[in-house]
């Protein structure tokens, strides 16, 4: 049965999704189509409201993932922790929502070799930064720091993180914490600049960098990593993995159980992420 599904955010010109989604499907055999849609916060509601009864389901950029969780009749243990849905799956009773950026962090990890964190940065403090906060409680971190141009926008990082049993503390990103760190995850957007001398402070105690920009590289700070010779990931990653969820989501409502030969279908999207 065909089944049609987009995603959703404002920009959205730049999203490689509908490339992942598009490989994975054709690969599966699946009679689904995947688009993408301009959508912003106001005109969210709208929209949802009009779409038609093939839609099985939406991926959510930025700036909707928290009206997504709004929009939620029910939400996984990730989504209820962050507040923040990327994923809306259509049942008989409205849309499911769920998180599926935190596992995309943890897999990406994973791939690099990282199973286990103890001491963490956080750059920026906006939606990805609550789902860094999860994924790295996830891994084991017992102290996170969050780094903002103001740290008083890291509040509700470090409320979660008292649920979570993690110490959180939020610093000016120009006067970070001089300890050591196993980790830095960048969640600035793409396209915010960072004076260099605070890039390469930041980088100087960092450990290795995930920053989650793909769309915009290098960034400011992945130009400090890779001038003090620390590893560097981009976000191509995390989207990949947050995309397979998404897409095993899609299909049964369930982000935890595998895809038919996922293996080859993680493969193949990520042929298709690298442009093969």
């Amino acid at each position: 049965m065909a089944s049609a599904l987009e995603v959703w955010g404002d920009p959205i010109e730049h999203s490689l999704s509908p490339r992942l989604h598009a490989a994975a499907y054709q690969l599966l055999g699946w009679d689904w189509t995947y688009g993408r849609r301009r959508v912003d916060e106001r005109s969210f509601a709208g929209e949802l409201a009009g779409l038609e009864g093939d839609f099985r389901g939406l991926s959510l950029t930025m700036p909707l993932k928290g009206v997504a969780f709004a929009a939620a009749h029910t939400r996984d243990t990730r989504a209820e922790a962050t507040g923040a849905v990327n994923t809306l799956v259509r049942d008989a009773a409205g849309w499911r929502g769920f998180n599926t950026d935190v596992g995309g962090i943890v897999a990406a990890f994973a791939d690099a070799g990282i199973d286990r964190i103890d001491r963490a940065r956080i750059v920026g403090a906006g939606a990805t930064a609550t789902s860094a906060v999860v994924a790295l409680a996830e891994l084991g971190a017992d102290r996170i720091e969050v780094v903002a141009r103001r740290p008083e926008a890291a509040a509700p990082l470090v409320a979660l993180g008292a649920k979570l049993g993690v110490s959180v503390d939020a610093s000016s990103i120009d006067q970070p914490d001089s300890a050591p760190m196993d980790v830095t995850i960048g969640t600035l957007p793409g396209g915010v600049v960072l004076a260099e001398p605070i890039a390469e402070r930041l980088a100087e105690d960092g450990g290795g960098l995930m920053d989650v920009v793909y769309g915009h590289w290098p960034t400011s700070l992945s130009v400090a990593w890779t001038r003090v010779g620390l590893p560097v990931q981009d976000g191509t990653g995390m989207l990949l993995h947050q995309a397979v969820r998404q897409i095993r989501a899609f299909s049964t409502g369930d982000v935890i159980e595998p895809l038919p030969d996922e293996a080859a279908v993680v493969d193949v999207m990520r042929r298709a992420l690298m442009g093969d």
